[in-house]
């Protein structure tokens, strides 16, 4: 059943009645869940009862008969929502996102596809609305704020109020995604203001790393209603004292939850949600998604309920999902049945009612003509291995200091790492050469840097996931194996590429935009594996190298980051020279 087919629409009679007459008993329900652990998180307790669907509805909780379910030892919840997720970043299209994450109990997402509206502007925009309609996962959007995101690096396109305007209306968007222009909103910039009062009746989402005082009141004072950028506690309590949703997040490469959840005390956690924010394929296949995170929270002790709340009844509140996130008569029959509230696996999962996944296994219907990406988005011009060379100007150089699960870097002054008068990577230091390179519009702009935290002895890696703008962005001990693994990268439409003595070693092709794969995701998964086995193979420690990698490009989260443009000093946000302590 589709959204637009779900019942209790202005003059449905008929359909009402018959739901009232099932909730009073006087007709039996279409299914019956018997007598499983109901999770209520109106108030935070567990009964024993039975949950009665309806026409995609729950008709009534307690005590019914009807075709029946036995769920006895089982515990019974509304369906789990993911409230900040950026599903470029699991690299699989919606559907197969669909049915990886359906079986695990994630019933919808909020998405802010700003990754491929960087690259593609309105067209990724409609891509992303026509792929995800009619699944068993509700994808929802929060339009993206910062297209370009910064003016810092050359982007694939530009969103400004008038484009944003024509997709307001769609019913699966919310509002307005993560404002990440911090300046630009303490500053009153037109642009950035105009967006913010276009979405004035609906929320608007936070992204203000370690902003604090005077300026976190402006922020919020602006409109921001939410924050997923917290790393510390005490920026958290803040937050939520100044009236902001606390976006607990614990992804692929950001992990904050063991850090965070002291602030989801009894009094503040109606306003706590759990969000993954960016999960690469490996995590989602190996580890889950949005059950993931449930094992995590109760692991470092919040109770299991407090923990369902958060990813069901708190995001449906905050985004205005007013017919779902909770277990009661009315709400959606969008239903969990879990083994178990320790690891949180989901034996059976109901989609306005309907059995859509069991035992692990999507058993929906998701066979549909796909829908076609749109096309030519790598547009590279001159590149060499000149492209990758840069004469030594100076005695000290700015690195970008990698910090182990954080978005976050460091500024590091070291030593010129040289070989004759040009700048070299140093594994020895562990300093490596950095680069990213601008495919949308043929500038030829290539940014140069250094960066410490890698490991790598030999080779290179290069990947087209490269927030925000989804540059080109490789980093490699030798300028030729550097070369050899973009050329690979834009031969394959986009990708992760690792080479070394000038072959290829491993890749992950990413054709959709340069983000995303139409595989399953064991195929991705699969692929990610091999190509993260081959980076360490040639000495690199990271657990996610590339996920590491596609953040050295955003230049709006602290402190050094590289673009097209050049280095950028975020606290500062402009470019500064790679060579001096300034």
């Amino acid at each position: 059943m589709s959204r637009s087919e779900i019942p209790n629409r202005p003059g449905d009679l008929e359909g009402l009645q018959r739901r009232l007459r099932v909730a009073r008993g006087e007709l039996p329900p279409d299914l019956v869940l018997r007598g499983g652990q109901v999770v209520d998180v109106f108030t935070g307790t567990l009964q024993t009862a039975d949950v009665a669907f309806c026409d995609g509805l729950i008709a009534g909780v307690g005590d019914y008969d009807g075709p029946a379910v036995e769920v006895r030892g089982r515990f019974v919840s509304p369906g789990c929502i993911d409230g900040h997720l950026h599903l470029e970043s699991t690299m699989l299209t919606p559907p197969e996102f669909c049915r990886a994450v359906v079986p695990r109990g994630t019933m919808a997402v909020v998405a802010d596809p700003h990754e491929i509206a960087n690259v593609l502007g309105p067209r990724g925009l409609d891509y992303m609305l026509a792929a995800s309609g009619d699944l068993p996962v509700e994808i929802f959007f929060m339009l993206p704020s910062c297209v370009p995101a910064t003016h810092l690096e050359t982007a694939g396109a530009h969103l400004g109020v008038r484009e944003l305007e024509l997709f307001r209306g769609h019913p699966r968007v919310l509002g307005l995604a993560e404002v990440m222009n911090v300046p630009g909103v303490l500053g009153g910039d037109p642009e950035v203001l105009g967006k913010l009062l276009l979405f004035g009746d609906r929320r608007i989402d936070g992204h203000a790393p370690l902003l604090r005082g005077r300026g976190l009141n402006a922020y919020r004072l602006a409109g921001m209603a939410s924050d997923h950028e917290c790393t510390t506690l005490a920026e958290a309590q803040e937050k939520l004292v100044r009236g902001f949703y606390l976006m607990m997040r614990e992804g692929s490469q950001a992990k904050n939850l063991r850090d965070l959840l002291p602030a989801a005390t009894p009094a503040a956690r109606r306003r706590c949600l759990l969000v993954t924010d960016d999960c690469h394929p490996c995590d989602l296949a190996e580890a889950g998604h949005v059950d993931q995170l449930l094992r995590r929270a109760v692991a470092e002790g919040l109770d299991p309920v407090s923990a369902l709340t958060m990813v069901t009844l708190n995001p449906a509140e905050y985004f205005g999902l007013r017919d779902r996130g909770a277990l009661a008569p009315g709400f959606r029959a969008d239903v969990v049945v879990w083994e178990d509230l320790t690891e949180f696996r989901a034996a059976q999962v109901y989609k306005h009612g309907v059995l859509v996944a069991e035992a692990g296994e999507c058993v929906a219907d998701l066979s549909r003509e796909a829908v076609p990406p749109p096309e030519g988005t790598f547009r590279v011009r001159g590149l060499s291995p000149e492209s990758f060379r840069l004469a030594a100007a100076g005695e000290m150089a700015k690195v970008i200091g990698l910090v182990p699960g954080q978005l976050l870097t460091t500024k590091l002054v070291r030593p010129t790492p040289v070989r004759g008068r040009e700048v070299a990577s140093d594994p020895e230091q562990d300093i490596l050469k950095l680069a990213v390179v601008e495919r949308h519009r043929g500038t030829g702009n290539v940014g140069l840097g250094l960066v410490q935290g890698f490991g790598l002895r030999q080779g290179a890696l290069a990947s087209s996931v490269a927030h925000d703008s989804h540059n080109i962005v490789v980093v490699g001990v030798d300028e030729a194996d550097m070369q050899v693994a973009v050329e690979r990268l834009i031969a394959l439409g986009g990708g992760l590429v690792v080479a070394a003595g000038g072959a290829v070693h491993a890749e992950v092709p990413l054709p959709v935009a340069g983000l995303m794969s139409p595989e399953p995701l064991a195929m991705v998964a699969g692929r990610h594996r091999r190509a993260t086995a081959a980076a360490r193979e040639l000495g690199c420690r990271l657990d996610d190298p590339f996920m590491a990698l596609s953040f050295l490009a955003l230049p709006v989260i602290p402190e050094l980051k590289l673009t097209d443009e050049g280095l950028v000093d975020v606290n500062r946000f402009q470019i500064v020279p790679l060579f001096g302590e300034d």
